[in-house]
């Protein structure tokens, strides 16, 4: 009998999305209350959970040998933890005004109503897939989830010809190119900005753009697929944009991502302007609150630019998922935001940004000065050191930090982490000079190179 009013009186937590933010939250949830407090039930349509979706560019280029490596839980270890985890399982509707969800099981069809009292909504990002001719034909892939990856692979394997094609060039699309020239591929990346690396200035873009050539990629920029053409047998032949066509047995999109928030939207929850869902700092949905949204799905104050930004990222995503589980639990935490930090490579081409662009700077009304230095990443006699390129914003007058782009070799992108931090402080340009930072010849100049272009930016400004 006791037990029966323990579960009767019991709060039911639904969850939508099995990845990073999702059972993230359930498992922070969990450690703060147990089965007979809290009951969790957990939404994922895929096949897979709590995996790296940053990890399967490595995947498919054979960095990384399984999908199994990729991912951090099974659905059986997140049961173990009495969370009710159900696979393949798609919510179709949110009821609000009745607190409950409408999901579907994709293996029977079969549909039923599950009420909540406490929901998180973490639904990720969809990929761009332009509405062109050809997109949906066989060897075109989109490569968002590990379904998508290994359906990528089996193409890979099955395709006797060893031409590619990226459609896009920002982070994906660079990563697929290096992935699709470490599996023999002869890659051409269709890019339709100016440079590739649309979060760079361009003149930092042309570096990645030159880097790219050398590593025997075709670049072709200022260009937009039109179609993708096919075959007799059906199968992508080409991509075609206005004034040319690329063969291509295999095509990969990497146009970049949108919030999912199609349930969010019927619901008449409140989306920013790109899209993504908007929270407070708890990550409660504005305006009501037993809902949280985390990862993919939602908005993030720029804490240099003051406006909400849609960046796609895991590190973001288990984050929200730390601080929604916190406060599902009965505790408190929060998301105060972002900086924009992001790194990548291409092949031994290291590509890291953090903070603002000239543009994103003029958009918000700031006066800016910018310098750009190149440097090294070690001493430079000392065996290894490889060449660097750091640029860098800063606020005039102020000499407020407001951005840094780097491009190099080996040891050049985790150096954005310094200007990752000092934007988070508030730093200016010129307090950064006398950061005291590690030094010794194998690991940097004696001047590492971001302090050298502090200094240059802090006489920049002390000049205007």
């Amino acid at each position: 009998m006791n037990m029966s009013r323990t579960r009767d009186t019991r709060e039911r937590l639904v969850v939508i999305g099995g990845d990073a933010p999702g059972v993230s939250a359930a498992s922070q949830a969990r450690r703060l209350r147990g089965p007979d407090e809290l009951e969790i039930v957990a939404f994922e349509r895929g096949h897979f959970t709590s995996y790296s979706a940053c990890g399967i560019p490595y995947w498919v280029g054979g960095d990384v040998t399984e999908p199994d490596q990729l991912i951090a839980r099974t659905p059986e270890e997140h049961r173990e933890r009495d969370i009710d985890l159900r696979m393949r399982t798609e919510v179709m509707e949110i009821d609000v005004d009745r607190q409950r969800v409408r999901a579907r099981d994709l293996e029977s069809g079969a549909e039923s109503w599950t009420s909540y009292d406490k929901l998180v909504i973490a639904t990720g990002a969809r990929p761009i897939r332009p509405d062109m001719p050809g997109v949906d034909a066989p060897g075109v892939h989109g490569v968002q989830t590990l379904d998508d990856g290994q359906a990528l692979i089996d193409t890979l394997a099955h395709t006797s010809g060893r031409k590619a094609v990226v459609v896009g060039a920002g982070y994906i699309g660079v990563e697929m190119a290096e992935a699709l020239i470490n599996r023999g591929y002869e890659v051409t990346v269709v890019n339709r900005g100016g440079e590739p690396m649309s979060t760079l200035d361009p003149d930092m873009g042309r570096l990645v753009h030159e880097a790219m050539e050398g590593l025997g990629i075709t670049m072709v920029d200022d260009a937009a697929v039109t179609k993708v053409l096919t075959g007799e047998d059906g199968r992508v032949r080409a991509v075609a944009t206005e004034n040319a066509e690329y063969p291509a047995d295999v095509v990969v999109l990497g146009i970049g991502v949108r919030p999912e928030t199609t349930l969010a939207k019927a619901a008449g929850l409140p989306l920013g302007s790109h899209g993504g869902l908007l929270t407070d700092l708890a990550m409660r949905v504005r305006g009501h609150e037993n809902i949280w949204a985390g990862g993919d799905c939602v908005e993030v104050l720029d804490l240099v630019s003051g406006q909400e930004r849609h960046i796609a990222l895991g590190t973001h995503a288990n984050k929200h998922g730390q601080v929604i589980g916190t406060g599902v639990g009965g505790g408190y935490a929060t998301f105060p935001g972002v900086v924009g930090t992001a790194v990548s490579k291409v092949c031994d081409l290291e590509i890291a940004r953090t903070g603002l662009r000239e543009k994103d700077a003029r958009r918000v009304g700031l006066q800016f000065v910018s310098v750009t230095i190149e440097s090294t990443s070690r001493a430079g006699y000392y065996p290894g050191a490889s060449p660097m390129t750091v640029k860098m914003l800063a606020e005039r007058r102020t000499g407020r930090l407001l951005g840094v782009q780097i491009v190099g070799r080996e040891g050049a992108g985790k150096r954005v982490d310094i200007a990752a931090v000092a934007l988070t402080a508030g730093m200016t340009v010129e307090q950064m000079t006398a950061l005291d930072l590690g030094y010794a010849p194998p690991f940097s100049p004696v001047w590492d190179p971001v302090l050298v272009a502090a200094r240059k930016a802090a006489a920049k400004v002390r000049a205007s």
